[in-house]
């Protein structure tokens, strides 16, 4: 695959066909009117462009989710003719300007903060090396200040709030829209000097002075207890018998602590805590998004819900996983483990074919799967897989990730 961001042909290069985002490079003259969702841009090159020609993109990263893109404002992008055409700058910067929404989602969820801003805005901005302005659209300032340390670390400038600047802000470059690979992870094959989920998961130990970059490695410590995390969940797919998991992990030697982060939780602190642990354990959900601060090496454990959820979940969290040479272990747990069971009747369409609701779309199959159903471990049945986690922190061959979804196959 060609990378995306070699050297642009012209002075406007725009993939309009990525599932994922629409994004448009201009190399000359930008001119950005934000509070008017317009860009301009002057060139004697644009009298090759057709006459007219104007380019309208919704700037976010979730362009297939049609429901988020209709609260989008678009951004028009225009060719101007004649220096007479062109706004007056009342600002001129010397470094690129980079042009997105935040959408609705992020400030809501902590995977989207991720997923839909923080990692694509890696992915495209990281390349500057700081001489970068961000002008965010539907901007919340609380949610940037939980963020402020992360955004320091990709710009040396202020954030602009695109939704209500009103004076003309000139760059000698614009990148209007995020490049998104996939779900909270990055495909090294298409970013500048091939940045990859490993050197953001290094950026976050930087922003946030996490000390361990490796995990406990217990053929080098075999004295030492490994640790073992469980995010816990209090609201949807509450892990309901979590003291047995934690009796479980302490009888095979984890040192084990039980925590959960909300919406108003310090990223820092958690980051920090979250750092100290070389297992972490969760039930599908955006809490898992903090295996981004765990140390090279460390093991996922992600436990499954029932309901045909194993590829949703390989997708949002196994992948990133993996190529931040992680080791994952996936779990899917049975009809049994399932708090559903008290629902629904076991002839019942919820157990029989799940496939019925998934193709009813996300709402159908949320309500059911994500939003009804909490877990209750086998012990003995997850038992191995704890064990598992440990057999991978004895691998002599440490560094080498490992993602294992064979605890679905049953």
């Amino acid at each position: 695959m060609k990378n995306k961001f070699s050297k642009a042909p012209s002075i406007l290069s725009c993939n309009l066909n990525d599932y994922r985002s629409d994004v448009c490079e201009i190399y000359s003259n930008v001119k950005i009117h934000g509070s008017s969702s317009s860009i301009y841009f002057t060139s004697d090159h644009t009298m090759d462009l057709e006459e007219n020609k104007t380019w309208t993109i919704k700037p976010y990263t979730r362009k297939f989710d049609s429901y988020v893109m209709e609260n989008v404002r678009a951004v028009t992008i225009k060719p101007l003719y004649t220096s007479t055409e062109a706004p007056q700058c009342n600002i001129y910067h010397n470094i690129t300007a980079v042009v997105f929404s935040k959408g609705i989602y992020a400030g809501k969820n902590f995977f989207h903060d991720f997923s839909d801003v923080l990692v694509p805005l890696f992915i495209t901005a990281r390349q500057f090396e700081g001489e970068v302005q961000i002008l965010m659209a539907d901007l919340q300032p609380v949610w940037i200040e939980k963020h402020k340390k992360f955004f320091n670390q990709i710009s040396n400038y202020e954030i602009i709030d695109f939704n209500k600047e009103n004076q003309v802000l000139c760059y000698p470059r614009a990148i209007v829209g995020l490049y998104s690979d996939k779900d909270c992870s990055v495909d090294s094959s298409r970013t500048p000097n091939n940045y990859s989920m490993v050197d953001f998961a290094r950026l976050m130990r930087r922003t946030y002075s996490l000390e361990r970059d490796f995990a406990t490695n217990l053929v080098e410590s075999s004295k030492k207890k490994p640790r073992l995390l469980i995010i816990a969940r209090n609201h949807t797919r509450k892990l309901i018998n979590i003291g047995e998991v934690v009796a479980l992990g302490e009888e095979l030697g984890f040192d084990v602590a039980v925590n959960e982060s909300s919406l108003h939780t310090n990223v820092g602190d958690f980051a920090r805590m979250v750092n100290s642990f070389d297992v972490m354990i969760g039930v599908h959900g955006a809490g898992l998004t903090n295996e981004v601060f765990l140390p090279t090496s460390a093991v996922v454990i992600q436990i499954v819900p029932f309901g045909n959820l194993k590829w949703i979940a390989y997708g949002y969290f196994a992948v990133g996983a993996s190529d931040m040479m992680l080791r994952y272990l996936h779990y899917c747990i049975s009809e049994e483990e399932s708090t559903l069971i008290d629902l629904y009747p076991r002839d019942h369409a919820v157990f029989r074919d799940p496939d019925f609701f998934h193709k009813q779309g996300w709402l159908a199959m949320g309500k059911i799967y994500l939003d009804q159903q909490n877990v209750k471990l086998n012990i003995t049945r997850f038992k191995p897989v704890l064990t598992r986690a440990l057999q991978l922190l004895n691998d002599r061959n440490f560094n080498v990730t490992s993602l294992d979804l064979s605890f679905c196959d049953n």
